[in-house]
């Protein structure tokens, strides 16, 4: 790749999800193009790019954008925060909404394992007051991401990072060489696709929102504007997750840290947004 494409690459990514991609990491761009520009019918990343710069197709664009916000993720990822929430965040909630529902939210949930994670946390919850209903949306900005999160199949390599072996047998179904989630799980969880740089007023409001390892990946003044927009979703109890190298502190004052619990925050009731 020539510099002027690496720079195309770069600038869509920022422009359209704020993302921040090292113009030093060719071997990401290229890793992350190159099945792209196949599927696409260009004999390399050089023909995208020039067809980028001649047609500025918006699907195409929105293609490129989504395949270099390929995700790492894997079911039950930082194990510690899920024993949070299954102990602790789950029963007080419960206990605080009586027969309302709790809403959590899996953003930039990539293909869907944490989503489906929290979901089997909601199956599996003991004790909670009669009534208690769980409901867990997923989301990403990636189309392809969320078909496969929605498809609930997963590889036995994909299993096997994270998920315990209990959890496998009482909640997959073998599928040849793969597994696929019971349909309960499946059915527990609601999908959309998110922009989350874009106005995500009309989203509704949230108990809990995980947002973890996103932070670090994007452009530093898109940092506060989704922390931001995230923190005007939660209710005054509401909890925002976030990943455990992650802070909001020096970002925003829109929320601020859960006492002894690394990586939560509560929105700030003296936070006011600039006009």
């Amino acid at each position: 790749m020539n510099p002027a494409d690496i720079e195309l690459f770069v600038a869509l990514a920022r422009a359209r999800a704020g993302m921040k991609i090292d113009p030093a990491k060719t071997y990401l761009i290229e890793s992350r193009l190159s099945p792209l520009a196949r599927r696409e019918g260009f004999a390399g990343i050089a023909e995208l790019a020039g067809a980028l710069r001649t047609n500025r197709d918006d699907k195409l664009i929105w293609a490129v954008v989504e395949a270099l916000a390929q995700g790492e993720t894997e079911f039950f990822r930082d194990r510690a925060v899920f024993e949070t929430f299954r102990q602790e965040i789950l029963p007080t909630l419960a206990r605080l909404r009586g027969s309302a529902p709790i809403k959590v939210w899996s953003c930039a949930c990539a293909t869907g394992q944490e989503a489906y994670s929290l979901a089997m946390l909601a199956e599996e919850a003991e004790g909670l007051p009669p009534g208690a209903e769980v409901e867990v949306y997923g989301s990403d900005i990636s189309e392809r991401a969320l078909e496969k999160a929605q498809s609930g199949l997963y590889t036995q390599f994909e299993v096997q990072r994270g998920l315990p072996i209990r959890r496998l047998l009482n909640h997959f179904e073998k599928v040849e060489d793969n597994w696929r989630l019971t349909p309960r799980i499946r059915q527990r969880v609601r999908w959309r696709r998110v922009n989350l740089i874009a106005d995500m007023t009309s989203m509704g409001q949230f108990d809990v929102i995980f947002c973890r390892h996103l932070l670090s990946a994007m452009d530093p003044p898109y940092r506060r504007r989704v922390l931001e927009a995230l923190s005007a979703l939660l209710p005054p109890d509401g909890l925002l997750v976030l990943g455990p190298q992650e802070t909001a502190e020096s970002i925003t004052d829109a929320v601020r840290p859960l006492p002894g619990r690394s990586g939560v925050y509560v929105r700030n009731p003296a936070f006011r947004a600039a006009a």
